[in-house]
């Protein structure tokens, strides 16, 4: 089935001043222990209780992973099965149980060194699967997303400051880069529009991913608009530089946005349309409420982050406090995927095929590798194969 992983991009700040997480931590994994351990003492145990992953990368005990990437402190979910509305809760709580590990993680480096340590929100990507997609059918997609994606995503996701959402073309899936968004309700809002619209992409025929051919889709494009090159590695953006004027930080309701069919209208009606366009993929992953956030956010109904006047508090200090909403009281049941992975972070031997298995290694978040307990064989069992068959023991 389709799946979704969340990756969310933080600047550590150390006593108010950037600073890069490799100069203070040393590691991801010097930075998790301190997740695992409640004091020093401790380190080397719960050291050990760290599957060792691809690269540098290391586990956290909320089921997801963290990185260093070129500056910025890096966390990503695993993988989420994007099954409807459930599905896209999952994955947004998934993404903030990962926040709030490295936040426990920062407060117990706080109470040693003494210094303050926080979370700047720097950016955020959303990874969808196709499986289906040849690598050309994923490149007419992430660039033709950009013709029109970009304006709802902004309203939903992007806050005055903010430069570019953009798409990339991955192997076997596209990944949507925007800035992080320090607020749950929207992140989940955001998640479930992407979703709905992609899935609705990935129907369409080869000849109709092509910008010309939105027209007969419904969806409206802006006149004059060509997306640019991505920052960084393949893909498209649209950046501020792209449109005529910034759209994050003129007035949405203002009607003054050119489309290719002659009409002017508001980057909130632009949205809008846009969305309506893809309402019936969009409910497949928008429960009621989910859907009447996005209506009322492109409406001006709701509170979008473009509406302060620059970026929120709440981007200088992310996961110190997490507004769950409503929905937290509600019980959210592990999807499958989620409960193989947290069995195999327990440590817990596995028993499969007849005989117990420990993990030994994790290359990535499909394929685990084992080492059987009796005779030492080793052996790679994938994320499929473990959610259908691991039991407990």
């Amino acid at each position: 089935m389709p799946v979704v992983g969340l990756e969310a991009e933080f600047t550590l700040l150390v006593n108010g001043q950037p600073q890069r997480p490799e100069a203070y931590f040393g590691t991801p994994r010097a930075l998790v222990q301190a997740a695992f351990a409640p004091d020093a003492a401790n380190e080397k145990t719960a050291s050990a209780k760290i599957i060792p992953r691809v690269g540098k990368s290391c586990h956290l005990p909320s089921g997801g992973a963290l990185y260093f990437d070129t500056g910025v402190i890096e966390v990503a979910t695993g993988l989420i099965e994007l099954d409807g509305p459930l599905g896209v809760r999952r994955a947004v709580r998934s993404l903030w149980e990962q926040i709030a590990a490295v936040r426990r993680a920062l407060d117990m480096w706080e109470r040693r060194r003494g210094d303050s340590l926080r979370l700047q929100g720097f950016s955020a990507h959303y990874n969808f699967s196709q499986h289906r997609a040849n690598a050309r059918r994923l490149a007419l997609t992430a660039r033709l997303l950009n013709f029109f994606l970009p304006i709802p995503t902004l309203l939903l996701a992007a806050n005055r400051a903010s430069t570019a959402v953009g798409v990339r073309p991955r192997p076997g899936r596209l990944e949507i880069t925007a800035d992080f968004t320090p607020d749950v309700a929207l992140t989940t809002a955001t998640l479930a529009f992407l979703a709905g619209v992609l899935d609705a992409v990935a129907r369409w025929p080869l000849g109709d991913l092509r910008p010309e051919r939105l027209a007969t889709r419904g969806v409206p494009r802006l006149r004059g608009f060509r997306p640019s090159k991505h920052s960084s590695r393949k893909g498209w953006r649209a950046h501020v530089a792209d449109f005529s004027q910034n759209p994050f930080t003129t007035d949405p309701a203002a009607v003054e946005w050119r489309l290719q069919d002659g009409r002017t209208l508001s980057l909130r009606a632009l949205a809008s349309e846009v969305c309506a366009a893809f309402a019936p993929a969009v409910r497949r992953f928008a429960d009621e409420e989910i859907r009447a956030h996005i209506r009322d956010v492109l409406a001006g109904e709701a509170r979008s982050l473009l509406d302060f006047d620059g970026r929120p508090p709440a981007y200088d200090d992310a996961g110190r406090r997490i507004d769950w909403g409503r929905r937290r009281s509600r019980p959210l049941p592990r999807s499958a995927y989620e409960r193989a992975i947290r069995r195999v972070l327990s440590h817990r031997p596995l028993r499969l095929d007849g005989a117990l298995w420990r993990v030994e290694r994790m290359p990535g978040w499909y394929e685990f590798v084992f080492r059987e307990v009796n005779t030492g064989v080793r052996r790679v069992f994938n994320l499929d194969q473990l959610a259908a068959r691991s039991k407990r023991v």
